[in-house]
């Protein structure tokens, strides 16, 4: 005999397939965003930075959803442009430990 399923459970299911549809349907606009916004070359690599550094990937959409609010662009972004901002979010300063000889 098959065991009947408790309702608890269900809706458990229910609410994380729903969470699940809303993170994708809010993914893909992301997605759809970044295509409108960058060239074809800068969106292949973002892509490629989404697959490698998922939070990278984040922190640049943000920042392109941020210059779209703000109306700080104009046309769309270029692949050397997308590399500047890349630059610019992993930049971490490198102290120099100078030896002095006596």
């Amino acid at each position: 005999m098959a065991e009947e399923a408790n309702p608890d459970d269900n809706e458990r299911i229910r609410k994380a397939l729903a969470r699940r549809m809303k993170a994708a349907q809010m993914e893909q606009q992301r997605k759809d965003l970044a295509r409108r916004y960058l060239t074809t070359e800068a969106y292949e690599r973002i892509m490629n930075v989404r697959l490698s550094n998922y939070e990278l990937y984040a922190q640049l959409l943000n920042l392109i959803i941020a210059m779209v609010q703000n109306n700080r662009i104009s046309g769309k972004i270029s692949d050397p442009q997308l590399r500047d901002m890349i630059s610019r979010l992993t930049y971490k300063h490198e102290s120099k430990i100078e030896f002095k000889h006596k």
